[in-house]
């Protein structure tokens, strides 16, 4: 990874406005957080960019547990966290050695696909949804796999809120809680085994924060505005986008 005063102005916007993204995200504007993902990879390339983002969404979801903690539905995080951190520990041994672009381009592919089977469930209501164990399983393991190697996990999470129809409030409280627990499972991974964080990457984080926390104020007046109704289609919508963000990189 680059030294921390070695990034040039333009690299610096970036990761500032990666850093505004996440915090965008966090307070429910969920799908921008793949644009971040984009980002970050883009200044200091894609395996060490997930060292320096980790801390970062540790501490947005302290922030979105506290403004949303009332909101979670626990039968669901309980559900995909068994199967999320299974996921986490796959991408832990594999993750040395995978091709990265080719990752991110089936990651987006198949990102893609998921939210046209939404788009379709949302148009045509007589779809039975798939509230079942192997589902959940599919959707936790692929959360956690793809967290581990990019922090792509948020489009598959919100894909499987999505399914659940899970309302607005509930659906970000119990993301927030869901991601609290496992971004904080993740980091002795990026500490000692991939060796991802270091104390010039907490320096970096510790100037973005600013940056964060604007971004999670922003994103709340921004979600109030938004209907239960409506906030469904917001996902979908910035999820795809976010998906394309990847795929042409």
């Amino acid at each position: 990874m680059d030294a921390l005063f070695d990034q040039s102005v333009a690299n610096w916007l970036l990761i500032i406005l990666s850093a505004f993204i996440i915090g965008l995200s966090k307070a429910g504007l969920k799908g921008f957080e793949m644009m971040n993902v984009t980002i970050m990879a883009i200044v200091f390339g894609g395996k060490a960019s997930t060292g320096v983002v980790l801390p970062l969404l540790c501490f947005a979801d302290i922030l979105a547990v506290k403004y949303y903690h009332r909101h979670a539905q626990w039968n669901f995080v309980w559900k995909l966290i068994p199967w999320m951190v299974a996921g986490i520990l796959v991408g832990v041994y594999v993750g040395k050695d995978l091709d990265e672009a080719l990752f991110r381009k089936v990651m987006a592919v198949i990102i893609g696909l998921t939210v046209i089977i939404m788009v379709l469930m949302e148009t045509r209501r007589n779809i039975v949804i798939p509230d079942n164990k192997l589902f959940t399983a599919t959707m936790g393991l692929a959360s956690g796999f793809t967290t581990m190697l990019g922090n792509l996990a948020g489009a598959f999470s919100n894909l499987y809120f999505l399914a659940m129809r899970m309302v607005k409030n509930d659906f970000i409280g119990t993301a927030a809680w869901v991601f609290l627990v496992i971004n904080l499972f993740k980091l002795p991974f990026q500490v000692i085994y991939w060796k991802n964080i270091s104390g010039a990457s907490l320096k970096t984080d510790f100037l973005l924060l600013p940056a964060l926390v604007a971004g999670f104020w922003l994103g709340l007046k921004l979600v109030a505005k938004i209907r239960d109704d409506s906030y469904r289609k917001v996902v979908l919508i910035l999820t795809l986008i976010g998906a394309g963000f990847i795929f042409f990189r």
